[in-house]
């Protein structure tokens, strides 16, 4: 019997063929911690009392509350600068972006596994990695000791057949699985996206998937290393650790789910639930406060380009904030080098720092009571954007720019 994406990278961490179910302890090539749960992490490290194993291998970023919006949090950057001067970890500082996307752009590859204090570290999957999120003490054991153990997931399958309609993106086509999923459906499994279709997408769409494996309960949400996979390493310059790595044809299955992508309309996540989706076509008339784009989910140069394309020389609608942040300093410079930051300006939107600005609910685009926002990221939970009395629907960039220009959730093949 041949092996799934997640049996082949974890049998060659092992140095044995492993199956499903099976608990294995493995060797760590990357640590990432971040600033809403580092410092737990941090104080484990410390009390445990054997430093870090690969300095170099664990990265501190500051992104959650960038800049601090708050003393605490100010006090909590600083405690992570000095835990990072002193081991001789690396520091993603304020302005650097997320850490999710700057962990593709800069360091993981395929074959690699990467555990992270953060629940959406399984986007490493896109590029092939096994990327998993843990609790904080998890973490640090990881990082003091350069090992960590799992339990092998087993696997879905996950195919799409056929083309992308119009309007239809990445974002919608994760949403609609997630519903079809639900939130829970997939718990520690790992979601193995395979067939033409997804072997074919640009790693840049991949991402946004991968990054939402976990809001079906999935450890992990793995695509194949293919060509495409070499084009984004060579981008980032990463070639050089660039390997093919594809499920055997004969690999086992927990379950095998297809996707009819001819179906697809644009996908919306109502409140106050992930799995909670329906078709944009389906809602009426709801009108919004803000329309959020960016985070780990949607902040990459292909999201934004989508979203300068829609608001190109339209305005925001009155009693609308649009606020729009790149998930990466290097995003940002992309984007002001092909004028899509002074598009943004001229339509009326907020053009905020790199980082997770919004989407955590601690500053920058906090929502008021009875507020309703739409959003690119990966969570609409009660609370989550800073009110229990606000509503956040998500979709996907498109619907979310055309929808802050009509000034409620719209269709936005109506204007492409």
């Amino acid at each position: 019997m041949g092996m799934t994406l997640v049996e082949k990278i974890l049998s060659e961490k092992a140095g044995k063929r492993v199956r499903s179910g099976e608990i294995i302890i493995v060797d760590v090539d990357w640590v990432l911690m971040q600033d809403g749960t580092g410092p737990l992490a941090v104080d484990q490290i410390q009390s445990i009392g054997k430093g870090v194993k690969n300095p170099s291998n664990v990265i501190v970023f500051i992104d959650h509350a960038s800049p601090a919006p708050r003393k605490e949090l100010a006090n909590d950057h600083i405690k992570l600068r000095e835990f990072a001067e002193n081991y001789g970890v690396v520091i993603s500082d304020v302005g650097e972006g997320i850490s999710h996307q700057i962990m593709a752009e800069k360091y993981i590859s395929p074959g690699e596994i990467l555990v992270g204090a953060d629940s959406h570290t399984c986007t490493g999957g896109a590029l092939t990695a096994f990327s998993a999120g843990m609790g904080s003490t998890d973490v640090a054991v990881a990082s003091a000791t350069g090992k960590t153990w799992f339990r092998v997931p087993e696997s879905f399958k996950i195919i799409a057949k056929g083309d992308l309609p119009k309007g239809v993106f990445a974002k919608d086509v994760i949403l609609y699985l997630i519903g079809l999923i639900t939130a829970d459906g997939a718990t520690y499994k790992a979601l193995e996206f395979t067939g033409e279709f997804f072997e074919n997408m640009e790693i840049e769409d991949r991402l946004t998937i991968s990054n939402m494996a976990v809001e079906a309960g999935a450890k992990v949400g793995l695509f194949p290393a293919n060509d495409k996979t070499r084009k984004y390493l060579e981008l980032h310059r990463k070639e050089i650790k660039f390997k093919e790595i594809y499920p055997d044809n004969d690999a086992e299955y927990e379950k095998t789910i297809e996707i009819n992508l001819s179906d697809l309309r644009p996908v919306v996540s109502q409140p106050h639930t992930v799995d909670n989706t329906t078709f944009v076509d389906e809602l009426k008339d709801i009108k919004i406060n803000q329309a959020f784009i960016g985070t780990c989910t949607n902040g990459r140069i292909t999201d934004l380009r989508i979203v300068a394309k829609i608001l190109k020389g339209n305005k925001i609608a009155k009693g609308v904030r649009c606020l729009i942040s790149p998930a990466s300093r290097k995003v940002y410079q992309q984007a002001v080098r092909e004028g899509l930051i002074d598009i943004f300006l001229d339509s009326g939107a907020v053009v905020l720092p790199p980082g997770c600005a919004a989407c955590v609910g601690i500053h920058q685009g906090v929502l008021g009571n009875d507020e309703v926002c739409i959003s690119t990221a990966n969570r609409n939970f009660k609370g989550r954007m800073g009110n229990p009395h606000s509503f956040i629907y998500l979709a996907s960039p498109a619907t979310a720019a055309y929808s802050a220009l009509t000034g409620k959730i719209s269709d936005v093949r109506e204007i492409l």
